[in-house]
């Protein structure tokens, strides 16, 4: 069984990859819709949420947890595969997004600038920032925190002229910088992947985000079989969420593109 967490419903797009090119394997989505956004939370908050569904998950007989939420793989991530994990889930595995996505930026040829937009709590982190830099001390990383884009891309304002306007104001600082590269730090934002690399033009390049992460999947897998995860004839799909279902379900088939059934509420 896999896990796959995340503050809402954003992660769903990750999932959404997950099933559309490995759909042979068990899957749990949990989203904390109780506690979203976590994108203005502290580190410490968000760390303690995140544990909380690190724990929920292993209950659940997960075998590995994707953790799809950028604030939390930004603020929480390392701290649980580092502290927490050894102690109570000795070799057990939580991976994030942040690390596949830096991997990928470093791989592109004939880059030298590279942006980033993302939440403040995944901005402020540097989290992007430090992985590529890791990489590549060469690249140059010029990141903007764009807050407003999570809620009216789930109030569906995809189409308003007024997300079209706020998107450009916010990626006119990475236009001004020459960006090569362009990253989505954020799960929401493949929504509008199409206005950004219209608005970006043709000169900068804007990650698949969606497809590195699901392909970073099956190659974790194929590299470590010792985890026991197997292709299934009849794979499960389960979804918990902390608070209202009814509109998780909702807004979640949404950002999933197809119906969601089995959705439970759990307290953490």
């Amino acid at each position: 069984m896999i896990g796959v967490f995340d503050s809402g419903v954003g992660g769903l797009t990750v999932l959404r990859g997950f099933l559309k090119d490995h759909p042979e394997y068990d899957y749990i989505y949990l989203g904390d819709n109780a506690n979203v956004p976590y994108g203005n939370k502290s580190m410490e908050t968000i760390y303690n949420y995140t544990v909380k569904a690190v724990d929920f998950l292993y209950s659940q007989n997960c075998k590995l947890i994707i953790i799809a939420c950028n604030s939390a793989s930004a603020q929480a991530l390392r701290k649980i595969q580092q502290e927490y994990l050894p102690v109570k889930y000795p070799g057990l595995k939580v991976l994030g997004v942040v690390r596949p996505i830096a991997e990928e930026i470093a791989r592109l040829k004939n880059i030298e600038r590279v942006g980033i937009i993302g939440t403040k709590a995944t901005i402020n982190s540097d989290v992007y920032g430090k992985e590529i830099r890791n990489l590549d001390r060469d690249l140059e990383v010029f990141q903007k925190a764009t807050p407003l884009l999570v809620s009216l891309i789930e109030e569906n304002w995809l189409k308003k002229p007024e997300t079209k306007m706020i998107l450009k104001k916010y990626l006119r600082k990475l236009k001004v910088k020459k960006v090569e590269a362009l990253v989505l730090a954020c799960t929401h934002y493949p929504f509008l992947l199409k206005d950004i690399k219209r608005i970006m033009g043709k000169n900068c390049q804007v990650l698949d985000t969606e497809k590195i992460i699901s392909d970073s999947l099956l190659s974790y897998l194929n590299r470590h079989p010792e985890l026991g995860i197997e292709k299934k004839m009849n794979p499960q799909l389960k979804f918990y969420a902390t608070d209202n279902v009814e509109k998780f379900k909702e807004l979640g088939e949404f950002f999933l593109g197809r119906e969601m059934e089995d959705i439970q509420k759990v307290v953490l």
